[in-house]
């Protein structure tokens, strides 16, 4: 499901391979609505929370990644590029 991603950081982040645990996986945010970005604190939960984002709607969610603001169709579906 499409959801707008507020983006205000400025540079990059460097992700340290030294800086690991090397037992253990690592996850790496897709939805965006990570607190802890790069890394996954498993905001995508609510995302995937039933019935929370519908195919064919753009999602705009609150600061904090907790609750769906406002939704509206999805103008630029993914199926249509």
């Amino acid at each position: 499901m499409p959801r707008l991603v507020r983006i205000d950081a400025t540079a990059p982040f460097k992700l340290d391979p030294a800086a690991l645990p090397p037992d253990k996986p690592v996850w790496i945010c897709q939805c965006g609505l990570s607190q802890k970005l790069p890394f996954c604190d498993g905001a995508h939960k609510t995302a995937r929370a039933a019935e929370a984002e519908r195919p064919g709607q753009l999602c705009i969610y609150s600061k904090d990644g907790q609750r769906i603001l406002h939704a509206r169709p999805d103008d630029h579906p993914a199926d249509a590029r």
